[in-house]
């Protein structure tokens, strides 16, 4: 039975509200949580002026009237959709959103949860969701793959010399660095997030002050 068939079994679905709550489960460790909230914090910190797309994690998407029940259906870890309101929002109702799907869908996988991101939801982002964009990352084993839809079928990511794979859909490149998936921009500059700019800035800042001191100069008066 194809993933379509499945999905559309009457035994497999019930009729939601339209009024729907995200139903995940807690990610799994720590790692999984903080790479979820490291994406996030980095494309929003990016993109912070844009209005135009929205990121999450761990959210329930909607994508029919009639739900499937099975558990080994969560939402994705991480998931961008491009070209919609910049909003909170309790979940992902497909049918609310004018029908659209996520651009690009990351799973943040484990060993409990490797075949079901490899194998079922790879198919369901594939051929019901036509997701641009899918990887997965083991926060644990520092396994990262990537794909990109072509004639409707995924075809994997070629690594580039820094062993980055390419996201056409957000124009980024991710890669692993410090035992964490990071985004890089296409000249190959880390992404930042929010703390690490004040970091920088701090540190920028610390300079200057030492060096008017060295020059004898009050900071406090310039």
């Amino acid at each position: 039975m194809s993933v379509t068939q499945d999905l559309e079994s009457p035994e497999n679905v019930i009729f939601p509200p339209g009024d729907l709550y995200s139903d995940e489960p807690p990610l799994e460790t720590d790692l999984h949580r903080l790479q979820m909230t490291l994406l996030i914090q980095c494309l929003e910190w990016l993109w912070q002026n844009r209005k135009d797309f929205y990121a999450s994690g761990n959210l329930t998407i909607y994508y029919s009237p009639r739900q499937r029940k099975s558990e080994n259906f969560r939402g994705p870890d991480f998931f961008v959709v491009l070209g919609t309101e910049r909003k909170p929002r309790k979940s992902w109702v497909v049918w609310e959103e004018d029908g659209k799907y996520p651009n690009v869908i990351i799973e943040i996988i484990s060993d409990s949860t490797g075949d079901t991101d490899k194998g079922l939801k790879k198919q369901i982002y594939q051929d019901i969701f036509r997701t641009p964009d899918y990887f997965w990352f083991d926060p644990e084993t520092l396994e990262f793959s990537g794909f990109h839809l072509l004639d409707g079928e995924y075809q994997p990511l070629e690594q580039n010399p820094q062993g980055w794979l390419w996201s056409q859909q957000l124009g980024l490149y991710l890669g692993v660095v410090q035992e964490k998936l990071r985004f890089y921009t296409r000249e190959g500059e880390l992404i930042p997030t929010p703390e690490e700019v004040a970091q920088h800035q701090k540190q920028r800042s610390d300079r200057l002050v030492a060096k008017l001191r060295e020059l004898n100069i009050d900071p406090d008066t310039i």
